[in-house]
């Protein structure tokens, strides 16, 4: 065999010296070689969860996949969910194992988001989730700001949650939550955990969904939840350089660029620790109070979408 071919795990591996994509300074080998190295700590990330992925192949856009395709091997775990955007079942994989990691790493691709619920319990996310996205340019540092922010609510709610980075210049705060937490209580506690913030430092951090109107602050992204995905820990990103999304501690957020974790240098800082699970508090219950004040608040996206209609109107009412 060339170098262009193997087979691991049963797995046969194809075009192992193409470019990964544009910027990547990574081929596909570099892909599969650091998706093996770290497939103990990526696949408790993603065990168990329907999983979308994001492709790059060659000569096309990066596109999400969440549909299995026709020809995926018949030993891939996989979980049939409805979906209510699109009105149709949709036959999600379960990355469970070394060996349908491999076969996606092959299938090139690179971005692992898998669903803030396990398969058999799609009504109760495990996590509250926010997703801290700064303005436009370096804003890795307000993005820090803004997380800390965040924990100091939580922790005047009694609750405590780990961090990473988005891999892009964002960050993510993941909170942990009891078993018999239910979907619409956890949205009404995230946006609640949002708002909090937001009023902690206004000038910082805002709740705004629309874009415009977040006048160079951070947004604290409340909408991560129901049937939403994140980018699991340790998943790659289709930027330059192959960012990675990477478990911080919360006192060296301030010390950490996001360019720091890559498909070069994060098989070694995983090699003998797992940072995600060190670094992640146990299940906690939210409090009635944090989930009474969310449900208050409008969620974001309905919220912009009224709001896109009522300028509409009143545009050609000023026509």
């Amino acid at each position: 065999m060339g170098n262009q071919g193997e087979t691991r795990d049963g797995v046969a591996l194809t075009n192992l010296d193409q470019p990964l994509f544009d910027g990547a300074d990574a081929t596909k080998r570099d892909l599969v070689d650091y998706l093996d190295a770290v497939a103990d700590r990526v696949i408790p990330a993603l065990r168990n969860r329907p999983l979308s992925v994001i492709r790059v192949l060659r000569g096309q856009a990066p596109f999400m996949q969440k549909n299995l395709p026709r020809y995926t091997p018949p030993w891939v775990p996989r979980a049939s969910l409805w979906a209510e955007a699109s009105k149709r079942q949709v036959s999600y994989a379960l990355c469970n194992d070394r060996r349908t990691l491999l076969w996606f790493a092959n299938q090139r691709a690179v971005e692992y988001h898998p669903t803030l619920f396990l398969a058999d319990r799609w009504e109760h996310p495990t996590h509250l989730i926010l997703d801290l996205d700064p303005p436009e340019g370096d804003g890795f540092g307000l993005a820090v700001r803004a997380a800390q922010l965040v924990r100091q609510v939580l922790a005047d709610a009694g609750l405590a949650g780990a961090v990473k980075t988005s891999g892009a210049k964002g960050v993510h705060v993941f909170v942990p939550v009891e078993a018999q937490a239910t979907a619409e209580e956890v949205a009404a506690a995230t946006r609640a955990v949002a708002a909090r913030a937001e009023r902690l430092d206004p000038a910082l951090a805002t709740t705004a969904f629309i874009r415009e109107e977040r006048g160079g602050k951070v947004f604290l992204d409340s909408t991560r939840a129901y049937g939403a995905t994140v980018v699991a820990a340790y998943s790659p990103r289709i930027r330059p350089g192959v960012p990675v999304s990477f478990p911080v501690a919360w006192d060296e957020l301030d010390r950490v660029a996001p360019a720091d974790f890559t498909l070069r240098t994060v098989p070694r800082l995983v090699a003998d620790r797992d940072p995600w699970a060190d670094e992640m508090p146990e299940p906690q219950r939210l409090h009635p109070d944090l989930v009474e004040e969310g449900r208050a608040i409008p969620v974001a996206r309905v919220q912009a979408m009224h709001e896109g209609k009522r300028r509409a109107r009143a545009r050609r009412e000023a026509e």
